[in-house]
This record gives structure tokens, C-alpha cells and sequence, in this order.
């Protein structure tokens, strides 16, 4: 097989897989899973979150992906492209746990962007981070940011019509 075909599939996994996170957090986690997301938004000194368990919701679809595409375990009912998709949704995991969880909320590594795309992400998701509550906010993606300029207007938008309480009015 092309090594093309598989690299195409894995590389438009990662990139769906950031509109399948945008979509979670926002109607998912935003929504009827917010006892499992809320401990994100609050301050703790714990270790691990509820909300860390979304990670595991993560892995188990790329291991299901990896399991339809393996001749091992479907024999010949595998299906070979499960294998790539497997693999770009591990890549998009991966991806996520360096930029949200390490560059964003620092769990792993301190480095605070000065300058360029990175410091626009970290800028994003402090903007999500400025809400109370599951309602409203901006900024649902965890690799792609819009323009921290537009995101505070949206936040302010919000908090005029009263669909969003802002913890620090400075932010909106």
C-alpha cells in the first residue's frame, strides 16, 4: 500500500478530531457532562481531575479504531483504514495532552509563550476560563484559536445579554 494513503488518513484524523473536541467540550462537557468537566474550570491542588477521565473516552476510541482495523483480532472482516484513524486520534491525544494540558494549564511543563500562535492559544483558553458555570463562554478548541481580540467582543456580547457570568470583568 501507498505510504500516502495512510499518512492522509492519520493527518485528517488529527485535523477532525479538533471539531470532535471542539464539539465535546462544548456540547458534551458544556452539557450533561459538566460533572465531569467542572472541576476543570474551579480551582484545586489535585493531582488529577474528573475531568481527566474524558481522556480515557480518548483512548478507548482510538483503541477501538486500532481493534476494527487489526487482521489479528477481525481477521479478514479488519478494516484497514481503523488502523490510520486509530493513529490520528492517538496523534490528536498526544497533541492535546502537550498544548492543553502542559503549554495551556502547565500540568507538565512550565513555558509561558511571549509571542505568536502559541501565546494566542494560551490567550483562548484563559478567555474560556473567565466564565462561570457551563453557559455561554467562547473558545471550545483546544489546537485552533480564534483571535483573542474577537473572543473577548463574543464574551462581552454575552455578559450584556446576561447569558454568561464573567469571574473578572477585566477579561471581558
Amino acid at each position: 500500500m501507498n505510504w500516502l494513503v495512510p499518512l492522509t488518513i492519520v493527518m485528517a484524523t488529527i485535523a477532525a478530531m479538533e471539531w470532535v473536541a471542539w464539539a465535546s467540550h462544548k456540547y458534551v462537557m458544556h452539557g450533561f457532562a459538566w460533572a465531569w468537566h467542572r472541576d476543570h474550570h474551579e480551582p484545586h491542588g489535585k493531582v488529577l481531575e474528573k475531568n481527566d477521565r474524558f481522556a480515557l473516552v480518548g483512548a478507548a476510541m482510538s483503541i477501538s479504531m486500532f481493534a476494527l482495523g487489526s487482521p489479528m483480532i477481525l481477521g479478514e472482516s479488519a478494516w484497514w483504514p481503523g488502523t490510520w484513524i486509530g493513529l490520528g486520534i492517538l496523534g490528536y491525544g498526544i497533541i492535546y495532552t502537550l498544548v492543553h494540558d502542559g503549554l495551556v494549564h502547565q500540568r507538565w511543563f512550565r513555558y509561558v509563550p511571549r509571542r505568536g500562535y502559541l501565546k494566542r492559544l494560551v490567550q483562548a483558553h484563559n478567555l474560556h476560563h473567565a466564565t462561570s458555570g457551563k453557559e455561554g463562554g467562547v473558545s471550545f478548541g483546544f489546537v485552533w484559536a480564534r483571535d483573542p481580540v474577537q473572543l473577548k467582543a463574543e464574551l462581552k456580547r454575552q455578559r450584556e445579554a446576561g447569558t454568561v457570568v464573567v469571574r473578572d470583568a477585566a477579561e471581558a
